[in-house]
Formats: structure tokens, sequence, C-alpha cells
């Protein structure tokens, strides 16, 4: 099943098709909530920050598969709207092939550089082995998640978003289970947490992409579609790796501030680590929600329908808006509560200092909302090279602030300011580059 987003009621199309997206977000987000939830509450506060301080490095191999993954959707929309249907199960051959040799390149420097970098980000001695542990075999499974997340563009490009959805159902309630009983039954800690994680992955990849070359056999072709192409990994360059880049400036980014707070000890990375899965949880809400405006706008750029690309962008922002709101509410006003689900009541230090992050980053989800929105009008229209400047111009303020407050308050608390920093400046930034593409759009209609 394939949807057209050219045509239709724009607010319906968008949330008929954004919906089930918003839903497997929630599923996805399992994987390292039940992870750490698990970990936190039979393992220890330990444990916990075990986990979290490897977080910042398995963060730059899902920035890969993430970035891989806009890049599928936004090159293989725009060839689906404009029925340029032979060129897209091309792209879509060489998406395929080209995240296996990626998956197997980057798991190789994974186990060179995993052990250094732990390192160099000065991980606690006493959490140190369980951190090792947990990143190798998260490393393993990489080819799992990047795989995944390719033919979840795939999915996303061509209308579908529901599979995914089902896949991800299925594999976050194994993880769950698999959870349970690794670290719980056999008492496996922190490596039954990584293995639980690596089982489920791997089944959802394999589902995904058998029930995705099934459905390829299913769309028709004048022409046999080529294996593999230069022409279309040029293609799927030109959008994938500003995506990967954006993204792994954050994750780069997070290597450096995690380093700065892991030199408050365990249980500030503890605290940190939970507030920080809860944050995920919300961007991550909203970034799904965008990938629907970029598919939306991949597909109406492809057929030159640019007054529904305007239209589909303020809806879009509107629509983000309300689906923030309970984050905000409940970031706010139970923070204690939230970050309990993580940490036992002992651990005071730890659970005073996830509030104090949750509290002061929550008010300023909807200025991400409005950011995350313009950068996907961006990545839809294929219009890189801003979207970039602006992620960019986020993580550097973030760095920076991280050390400016560090040094001058030496005080953890103060750090999550760095936050809302670099959000205000990069939504600036987006929101201007995006409505500039808009009049740009404008014209091209106009000539």
């Amino acid at each position: 099943m394939t949807t057209n987003l050219t045509k239709g009621h724009i607010t319906k199309t968008l949330l008929i098709y954004s919906v089930p997206m918003m839903i497997s977000i929630i599923f996805q987000q399992m994987y390292s909530i039940v992870d750490s939830i698990v970990v936190g509450q039979y393992v220890g506060e330990n444990a916990l920050a075990a986990v979290v301080a490897s977080f910042p490095i398995t963060m730059i191999l899902i920035a890969v598969a993430s970035g891989s993954s806009i890049g599928s959707s936004v090159v293989i929309g725009q060839l689906f709207g404009a029925k340029s249907l032979t060129k897209m199960k091309t792209t879509i051959n060489t998406a395929l092939i080209t995240a296996f040799a990626i998956s197997g390149i980057l798991t190789v420097l994974g186990i060179v550089f995993g052990n250094p970098l732990l390192q160099m980000m000065k991980t606690p001695a006493e959490i140190i082995v369980d951190s090792r542990a947990y990143l190798f075999i998260y490393i393993y499974g990489f080819i799992f998640l990047m795989v995944y997340n390719v033919c979840n563009g795939i999915f996303t490009a061509l209308g579908n978003s529901r599979i995914p959805l089902y896949f991800l159902i299925g594999s976050s309630l194994t993880n769950v289970g698999l959870d349970l009983f690794f670290v719980i039954g056999l008492n496996m800690g922190v490596a039954g947490a990584a293995w639980a994680t690596f089982i489920s992955q791997g089944v959802a990849m394999l589902l995904s992409i058998t029930v995705l070359l099934n459905k390829l056999t299913h769309i028709h072709t004048d022409e046999k579609p080529e294996k593999f192409s230069k022409d279309s990994l040029q293609n799927l360059s030109r959008v994938a790796l500003p995506s990967i880049l954006q993204q792994s400036f954050i994750a780069i980014g997070n290597l450096f501030v995690q380093g700065e707070i892991n030199g408050y000890g365990a249980s500030v990375i503890a605290g940190y680590g939970s507030a920080v899965r809860l944050n995920t949880f919300a961007i991550m809400s909203i970034n799904t929600l965008a990938s629907g405006i970029s598919g939306f706008t991949a597909q109406n750029y492809g057929a030159k329908q640019f007054d529904r690309i305007e239209k589909g962008f303020k809806t879009g922002i509107a629509i983000v808006s309300v689906v923030v709101t309970p984050f905000v509410i409940v970031f706010l006003l139970l923070s204690s509560q939230m970050i309990g689900i993580f940490i036992k009541e002992d651990s005071e230090q730890a659970i005073r200092t996830g509030i104090m992050f949750l509290r002061i980053v929550a008010p300023f989800y909807y200025i991400v909302a409005v950011k995350i929105i313009s950068d996907s009008l961006l990545r839809g229209s294929g219009n890189m090279k801003p979207f970039v400047i602006a992620t960019f111009a986020d993580l550097l303020m973030r760095v920076i602030f991280v050390y400016i407050l560090s040094y001058a308050f030496k005080n953890s608390d103060i750090l999550w300011a760095a936050w809302p920093i670099g959000w205000c400046v990069s939504m600036v930034l987006s929101l201007f580059y995006a409505v500039s593409q808009i009049k740009r759009m404008k014209r091209l209609k106009a000539e």
C-alpha cells in the first residue's frame, strides 16, 4: 500500500499519515526507556549511569541510521511524487545495498574506537566496565538498526507509515519481555539489557526488509530497475549526508557535554540520563511528526504542488504545538514522579538532578517544535545547507555554554540552561530559512 500525499485535505492527510509514525516512535523509544527503567530499578544507580555514559557514542550510530533514513525518505518520496517509478526502485535498491555496506564499516570502527571514546569522556572507573559491555553489544547489532531505519524511510516515502508501526510494536514488546528475562530472571545486569535490544532490533529488521521487498514486487515499472546506481547514490547522498552530519554534530557535541557531566559523578550521570531519556522521547515525538512533514513536502515538491507545502508547514506547526503541550505540563508538574520511574527513592542527588533538567528545558519545547518543523520543510524540498547551519548553531551554543556555565558556577544544575540557549538560536535560523524557501517556491510557481 502506498499513499499519494499530493491530494486531499491537508490536515486530514497529515494526521492519517503521521499518527502511525507518532505511535511508532513511542514504541521505538521503549527500547532505551525500558532498558533504563529495568537497569535503574533492579540493578542500581551505577548500572543506570553506565548505560547513560555509553549513550553519546550510540547516538553517533543512531545519527547515521536516522540520517540515512531521512535521505532515503526524501529522495524516494520526490521520485514517487513525480511518478518516476523505475528510477525510484533503482534508488531503493541502491539505498539498501549502501545501508549494509555502511553498517559493516561502522561496526568495525565502533569496535576499534569504542573504548578510547569512553575513556576520552572521563567515564568514572566504577561504571566503565558496564558501560563498555553495553556499548559493544549495541555496536554488534548496529546493522539491524541501520537497515531497519532505511526500510522505515522507504515505507515513509511511499506514504505507508503503518507497516513500520506494526514491526515496532512487536519488537518493543519483545524487548520488554527480554529485558525482564535477562536482567531480572538471569541476573545478567547491564549486558542483559543490551542483548534484549540486540535481539529485538534484529527481529524488526528482518521483518521490515522481507515485507518491503515483497511490497516492491507489486509496483510495476516499464523498465527493469538497476540493482545499484552511482547516480542514485549521489542523489541519496545529497540529502542523507547533510542529515547525517546534522545529527552527528549533535551526537559529537554530546560526547563533549557528557564528558563534562561525567566529572560530577555517577549520581549526576544517572539523574541526567533519566531526564534525557524523557527529553529524547519528547523531542523524537516532534521529530516523527516532522518526518511526516518532510515526506509530505517531498512528494508535493516532486509534483510541484508548492501551495500545499506552505499550507502543510503551517498545519504542521499547529499540530506539533498541540502534541508538545502534554509533555510540557507533565515534565513541569510531575517531574519528580517521572524521574522516580528510573531511579530508586534513596538516590536523592540523582532524582534532584533529573528534576532540575526537566523543569529547565520543558517550557522550551514549543521553540523546538518550530525549529524542527522548519527543518522538515527544508529537508523535504532538498534545501540541506541552511538546515545543517541551523543545527550546527544549536550544537555550538550548547557545548560552549555547558563549559562556560560549568566553569563559572561549578554546579551541575545550571548546566541545563545550555539546551534552551541552543534551541532558541537555531530556531531563529531555521524559521528564517524555511520562510525564505517558501518565498522561493512561490517565485518558481509564478515563473
